[in-house]
C-alpha cells in the first residue's frame, strides 16, 4: 500500500515579516524563524549592542547570532515540491480579477466582504472590527464588489397625500412631544446651572477671603520676625558698643595717669641738685601694667554679616517652600471642574480643532535616532549621531525620543509611521532615561502609556492588551488632560478607535515614540 503523504500547512512555514514561505530560514535564540533577508533588513541586525525579536519582542543585550535552520529549510523545500506553495498564495492574495482589501499595506489580501456603509472592502483580519465593535453593527456587509456604489439603491414609495400627511402628522406630534420634554429638561438644567453659578461664586469669594487672611497672617508673622531680628540686632549693638566704650574710657584714664607720671619724671630729670634728685627718685611710685590693653582682642571685621547670611538662607528656604506649594495650589485651582468635559469629537474634522504641532527634543533622542523635517521626523540609523551628553537622553537600547512641548488641556496630533516596532506614546517628564527596562521603556511603567503599532497592543505599567482594531500607517492621538482621557485612533478614510484610557493625570504629558523604522509627527491640516 502506498504510504499517505504528510499534509504540510504553508502557514506554519511562513515568515511573520513578509508573510511568504521562508527563504533561507534562520532562527533566533528565542526560537522564532524568519527569512534571512527579512530579518537583516528589518532593523534587528542594525544595532550591534541591543535589539529585540520582531515576533515575541524578547530583548537581546547584544545582537544574536542567526543560525540557518537546516531542518526547516528542508521542510520548506519539500513543501515547494508538493506544489502547495502557489495555491495558498493565490488563495490569500488578491489577483487582477479579485477584489483587494482596502486596508492592507504592501501586498494586499483578498477581500472576503464589502461594506455598503464604509464603501470599502476588507480581508478577514481587517473585517474583524465590523463583528467586534458596536459602532459597525448596523453596517451592511455584502459579497466582495469592485463597484460598491452600484449596489446602493434608493427606495421609491408612492403613497396618497392624505396617507402621507397622516404619517407625517404622527411623526410631527411625536417630535413635538420630544421637543417639549427636552425644553422641560433643559429648563431644569438651567436652574441647576444657575444654582451652580451661585455656589461657584460663593465658594470662590470665601476661598479668596480665607486665602487673604492666611497670607496676611503669614505677612504679619514675617514682619514680627523681622521686628524681633531688628530688636535683637539693636540690643546687641548697644551692648557691644557699651562694652567697647567702657574699655575705651578706662584706657583713656590710664593714659592720663601715665602722662602725669611722665611729666613728674621729666621734671625730676631737670633737677640740678644731685642730692635732691637722689632723694626724690626713690619716692616715685612703681609703674603698674595696664589692666585692659593686654586683654583687648579685636575680631576680624565681621560684626553682623553672619546674621545677614542667616536671613538670606531663610529667604531661600521660604522661596523653595513657596515654589513647591504654589505648584500644588495652582494644580488644585485648575482641577476645579464643575461641568463634565465636552464629549470626544466624532469626526477627524472635529479632532483637528484641537490639533497641536509637535516637535521632538534632540536632548532626549537616543544616539541611534536621527531627527529631520524640522525635528518632526525620527529614523533609526546604523550609526551614533553626534549628540552632546545630556541627562534627559535615552540611553542603551531605548530607541525613544520625547517632544519639546508639554501637553495639557485638549490636544490632538497624528503620527505617520513605517518599518517595524513603532510605539506611539505619551509620558511624564520624570520617566527614567537609563537603567532597567521597566523604568525606561514606553508602556512598561506607571509614567507612560504606549500603543504598539506593529503588534496592535496597548501598554501601561507593563500590562499589555490587544487593541480593538488594526493599526493603519497613520495614528491619531487625542488627549483631554483635565478629564483624564487618552484615545488612540487608526486614521484612514474614517477614524477607528483603537483604545481609550480613562485615568487621572497628575503632571503635564510629553508626546513620544519608540522606533524600529521611522515616525513623523504630521503638521496639522
Amino acid at each position: 500500500m502506498e504510504q499517505q503523504a504528510v499534509q504540510l500547512d504553508p502557514e506554519t512555514f511562513s515568515c511573520s515579516i513578509c508573510l511568504d514561505l521562508l527563504k533561507d530560514p534562520v532562527t533566533t535564540t528565542c526560537g522564532h524563524s524568519f527569512c534571512m533577508n527579512c530579518i537583516t533588513t528589518s532593523g534587528m541586525q542594525k544595532d550591534q549592542k541591543a535589539t529585540s525579536c520582531p515576533q515575541c519582542r524578547k530583548t537581546f543585550t547584544q545582537r544574536p547570532d542567526l543560525q540557518k535552520n537546516t531542518i526547516l529549510a528542508a521542510l520548506v523545500e519539500q513543501l515547494k515540491k508538493t506544489g502547495l506553495q502557489a495555491a495558498p498564495a493565490d488563495h490569500r492574495y488578491a489577483g487582477p480579477e479579485d477584489v483587494a482589501c482596502d486596508f492592507c499595506t504592501g501586498r494586499k489580501l483578498k477581500a472576503i466582504k464589502s461594506c455598503l456603509v464604509c464603501l470599502a472592502s476588507y480581508c478577514e483580519k481587517h473585517l474583524q472590527p465590523h463583528y467586534d465593535s458596536v459602532t459597525f453593527k448596523k453596517h451592511k456587509l455584502v459579497e466582495p464588489s469592485k463597484n460598491l456604489q452600484e449596489n446602493i439603491c434608493s427606495r421609491h414609495d408612492t403613497v396618497s397625500a392624505a396617507a402621507e400627511r397622516t404619517e407625517r402628522q404622527r411623526e410631527l406630534e411625536e417630535r413635538r412631544g420630544k421637543i417639549q420634554q427636552m425644553i422641560q429638561d433643559q429648563e431644569k438644567d438651567v436652574k441647576l446651572l444657575q444654582q451652580e453659578v451661585e455656589a461657584i461664586n460663593h465658594s470662590a469669594d470665601k476661598t479668596v477671603e480665607d486665602s487673604e487672611k492666611i497670607f496676611t497672617e503669614l505677612i504679619r508673622l514675617l514682619q514680627k520676625r523681622s521686628s524681633e531680628v531688628k530688636q535683637q540686632i539693636r540690643s546687641q549693638q548697644e551692648t557691644e558698643v557699651s562694652r567697647v566704650k567702657d574699655v575705651q574710657e578706662k584706657l583713656e584714664q590710664e593714659i592720663t595717669e601715665l602722662k602725669r607720671k611722665d611729666a613728674e619724671l621729666e621734671q625730676l630729670s631737670h633737677t640740678e641738685d644731685h642730692n635732691q634728685f637722689l632723694l626724690n627718685y626713690p619716692s616715685l611710685p612703681a609703674l603698674s601694667e595696664s589692666t585692659h590693653s593686654s586683654s583687648i582682642n579685636i575680631r576680624p571685621l565681621r560684626h553682623f554679616e553672619d546674621v545677614t547670611a542667616a536671613v538670606s538662607q531663610l529667604r531661600e528656604k521660604l522661596q523653595d517652600v513657596l515654589r513647591d506649594s504654589w505648584t500644588n495650589i495652582s494644580l488644585m485651582v485648575t482641577e476645579v471642574d464643575v461641568l463634565l468635559s465636552e464629549p470626544e469629537p466624532k469626526s477627524r474634522a472635529g479632532f483637528l480643532r484641537y490639533s497641536c504641532e509637535i516637535t521632538l527634543d534632540p536632548n532626549t533622542a537616543n544616539t541611534y535616532l536621527e531627527l529631520s523635517e524640522g525635528n518632526r521626523k525620527v529614523t533609526l540609523t546604523d550609526n551614533n549621531q553626534s549628540y552632546s551628553s545630556h541627562p534627559d537622553r535615552f540611553t542603551d537600547h531605548y530607541f525613544q525620543v520625547l517632544s519639546r512641548e508639554s501637553l495639557t488641556g485638549r490636544c490632538y496630533w497624528e503620527v505617520e509611521w513605517s518599518g517595524s516596532w513603532v510605539y506611539v506614546a505619551v509620558a511624564y517628564k520624570n520617566i527614567s532615561r537609563a537603567g532597567r527596562e521597566n523604568k525606561c521603556f514606553f508602556g512598561n511603567n506607571d509614567k507612560s502609556w504606549a500603543l504598539n503599532c506593529y503588534n496592535s497592543k496597548f501598554g501601561h505599567n507593563n500590562i499589555w492588551t490587544s487593541v480593538s482594531g488594526p493599526v493603519s500607517s497613520r495614528v491619531g492621538v487625542y488627549l483631554d488632560h483635565r478629564a483624564g482621557i487618552l484615545s488612540f485612533y487608526s486614521v484612514s478614510e474614517t477614524m477607528t478607535l483603537l483604545h481609550r484610557v480613562q485615568t487621572r493625570f497628575t503632571q503635564p504629558l510629553l508626546a513620544g515614540v519608540w522606533v524600529g523604522g521611522s515616525a513623523e509627527f504630521c503638521k496639522p491640516k
